[in-house]
């Protein structure tokens, strides 16, 4: 204890839980990998891949969507709705980043770790101690939160974006 402050256990206290499958440990994986990374590295780190994944699919709905015979003699209209069928892929990836933190969240904030020795689906169930629970909690609350926060506005930018270009591909 240094100034007053409890120090918090290691991860390597005793605990018949696997390393691989304890929460902080899961939440650090998921932070260190390059996909799960973007939103966590700030609203920068989250767009500028999402933007990338846009422009290199955009060509391929380009293509698609030429295949409509209104849309090939209507430029404008081919182009938004490119533009509008190209977030789909940015936002499956969005998707697939929010399952993944929510994972590691209702891991982090829960009492209990469900977890696998043999890995033959033989789920066990281990109560977390309470400092434990607590320097879970603080790492649910201070480090995924935020970037949950960040997916839920990219996903619902793209929810309104695919639904603006298919608004005005109508209208137009």
């Amino acid at each position: 204890m240094a100034a007053g402050i409890p120090s918090l256990p290691s991860q390597d206290a005793p605990c018949p839980v696997p390393p691989a499958q304890r929460p902080l440990q899961e939440y650090d994986q998921l932070s260190r990998s390059w996909f799960f990374r973007w939103p966590a590295a700030g609203p920068t780190g989250l767009w500028r891949p999402l933007g990338l994944t846009w422009l290199l699919s955009f060509p391929l709905a380009l293509l698609v969507a030429g295949g409509s015979i209104p849309l090939r003699h209507d430029p404008p209209r081919l182009v938004i709705a490119a533009g509008a069928a190209a977030v789909l892929l940015p936002l499956f990836l969005l998707l697939r980043q929010w399952l993944g933190w929510t994972y590691v969240q209702k891991r982090l904030v829960s009492e209990r770790v469900e977890y696998e020795e043999s890995g033959w689906y033989d789920g066990q169930v281990w109560e977390k101690p309470i400092t434990w629970r607590q320097q879970d909690l603080l790492v649910a609350r201070h480090q995924v939160q935020p970037v949950l926060a960040r997916l839920r506005q990219a996903i619902a930018v793209a929810i309104a974006l695919m639904l603006v270009g298919t608004g005005l591909c109508q209208a137009l």
